[in-house]
């Protein structure tokens, strides 16, 4: 596993992991580029009614995309993500948390793109650096909210398409 400010990222427990898996109707390089290309990233990440504003986007090895998320009520989330790995096209990996130094909370995405003809298998595992945040997140839906951010992923990849 790649280093992490968080020993606890520096090896993967399943008492810490939520997995989302979505079978996306692309090729996979297309799928690929929505996830690694910063015009297209900010425009369909975020939970369904959440839209972002990018502050500063680098999607690269040791790059940082620092963003706030703001839910349909204005609330605002300021997020930090560190890409720790970029393997094209097959998987990002970024380390994903609060926009500060030191979050605590910071967790480990793996994100993997398998090819299966025409469509991609798009596997999305989450580490979380204890297993009482993992349920904490889980209780505040995570999960639901991943699967929403993964539709429009789907969408925005499909305009793509054309």
């Amino acid at each position: 596993m790649t280093s992490s400010a968080n020993a606890a990222l520096s090896h993967w427990s399943l008492d810490r992991e939520i997995v989302l898996s979505r079978v996306i109707d692309a090729p996979r390089e297309l799928v690929f580029e929505a996830w690694s290309d910063p015009k297209h990233l900010p425009q369909w990440f975020g939970p369904a009614g959440f839209r972002i504003e990018s502050k500063e986007i680098d999607v690269r090895v040791g790059g940082v995309w620092r963003f706030d998320m703001i839910g349909p009520d204005g609330t605002v989330y300021p997020n930090r993500m560190r890409f720790l790995r970029i393997d094209k096209p097959r998987l990002i990996e970024v380390d994903h948390g609060a926009d500060k130094d030191e979050d605590p909370g910071m967790f480990r995405v793996t994100v993997t793109f398998d090819a299966h003809g025409d469509k991609t298998v798009l596997t999305l595992r989450q580490l979380h650096p204890t297993a009482a945040q993992r349920e904490t997140v889980i209780g505040f839906g995570a999960v639901e909210f991943g699967y929403q951010t993964l539709d429009k992923l789907a969408a925005h990849v499909t305009t793509l398409k054309g």
